[in-house]
């Protein structure tokens, strides 16, 4: 079983920055890529950005050249560096893990953006 703990979310003003941070524990846990995902009330989760263990990273065209995704292997940590903040962005941020085959997930982290 893999845990993720997420933290850095919060109340930023548009044109702000935060940076999220995910970290994955447990027994074994090797992950083959991380991510983040996100949801509002009105939209279905999607895909914010993720990253293989080797470095590959994939954007949702939305944040591309504001958002930008880090990992540390060593740790099984995931960052999402977001710049230039939109109230757009304003949702719950979840992390997502692969390890061994199966998928887990944080339990999310609000993001809101006041205009």
């Amino acid at each position: 079983q893999v845990q993720l703990v997420e933290s850095g979310g919060g109340l930023v003003q548009a044109g702000g920055s935060l940076r999220l941070s995910c970290a994955a524990s447990g027994r074994s846990v090797s992950t083959s890529a991380m991510g983040w995902y996100r949801q509002t009330p009105a939209k279905q989760r999607e895909l914010v950005a993720n990253i293989t263990r080797s470095g590959g990273t994939n954007y949702a065209d939305s944040v591309k050249g504001r958002f930008s995704i880090s990992s540390d292997n060593a740790k099984n940590t995931v960052y999402l560096q977001m710049n230039s903040l939109k109230p757009e962005d304003t949702a719950v941020y979840y992390c997502n893990a692969n390890s061994w085959g199966s998928v887990y997930w944080g339990q999310g982290t609000q993001v809101t953006v006041s205009s």
